[in-house]
């Protein structure tokens, strides 16, 4: 009997993180290092993902010209303050070279405001990473390693990604 009720409590724990049916989330066996990972902030300022190590990191690759970016962006602005994801830090990164004024107007027209934008640096990101396309989130865990991306939108309230993505918190 004990037998019967632990393995009803591991495979209910399997499947309650299985995320396989959000068909978007591509989760990879053999983790990816990426060297030298560098955005800007708002004034310019040189961020590197090295600085967030022990952080659940979300690089969500966006622009504004992006009907599904602005779909998802909501989703992910609350992500970043779901209780359960305390050691999660989102950086929405605008790929296209908008100038400022345009992200700022994308950023309170969506009323996004638990996340800052970032954007692509010289060195671009979308080469680094591979995009072929926006939205495009890479998932890194505490290591600095990719894990898993997604490709395209998402609904970031979708509670089987939030249990899932809290394994990796």
């Amino acid at each position: 009997m004990r037998l019967l009720i632990l393995f009803i409590f591991l495979t209910n724990n399997v499947f309650a993180n299985d995320v396989s049916e959000i068909k978007n989330i591509v989760i990879h066996k053999d983790l990816k290092f990426y060297d030298n990972v560098i955005f800007l902030d708002k004034n310019d300022k040189k961020i590197n993902i090295k600085e967030f190590n022990g952080n659940l990191l979300l690089l969500n690759f966006w622009a504004t010209w992006c009907e599904p970016c602005k779909e998802e962006m909501p989703s992910l602005d609350r992500l970043q303050i779901n209780e359960n994801l305390s050691n999660l830090k989102v950086f929405a990164i605008n790929i296209s070279r908008e100038n400022k004024k345009k992200v700022d107007n994308f950023f309170k027209d969506l009323n996004i405001k638990n996340f800052d934008p970032y954007f692509d640096g010289p060195t671009t990101l979308a080469k680094i990473f591979s995009l072929r396309g926006v939205p495009t989130s890479i998932l890194l865990g505490k290591d600095g390693k990719e894990f898993a991306r997604i490709i395209g939108s998402i609904n970031f309230d979708d509670k089987k990604f939030i249990n899932w993505l809290k394994t990796y918190n």
